[in-house]
């Protein structure tokens, strides 16, 4: 009984995560949607916000945390702001890499990170367990 038990109990867990990561894909690329929508000179297709979701969460996986730790002191003297021009700068590099998605511009790019970073946060306290 105790091993059928916590066979079960994996497979439900895998199959939480699974649907979890889903899910949190989806809320990305509304976010992305609803972003791209406030910000003028950013241009989303409903395909190309699904693969941007998926593009800007490999690129803040793998490329963010070299970018930060090389440009760590400059930003220490911009306290922290410099991180935003990082932001701005992966999503012009999505722009580059994503059909379906363009920025018109360095501004445009800053402005998109800072309402898809705030857009996410409102979306990440409704999702929450």
């Amino acid at each position: 009984v105790g091993r059928y038990h916590e066979r079960n109990f994996h497979i439900r867990t895998w199959y939480h995560d699974e649907m979890k990561l889903f899910i949190q894909w989806i809320i990305s690329a509304i976010a992305i949607g609803v972003a791209a929508y406030l910000v003028p000179g950013v241009v989303v297709t409903p395909v190309g916000a699904l693969i941007l979701a998926v593009v800007l969460g490999a690129l803040n996986l793998f490329i963010r945390p070299i970018l930060v730790v090389l440009t760590l002191p400059i930003t220490i003297l911009t306290l922290g702001l410099f991180s935003l021009v990082i932001n701005a700068g992966l999503v012009m590099l999505a722009a580059a890499l994503v059909p379906g998605f363009a920025v018109a511009g360095f501004w445009s790019a800053l402005m998109f990170a800072i309402v898809l970073m705030v857009v996410s946060w409102v979306f990440d306290l409704w999702s929450h367990d």
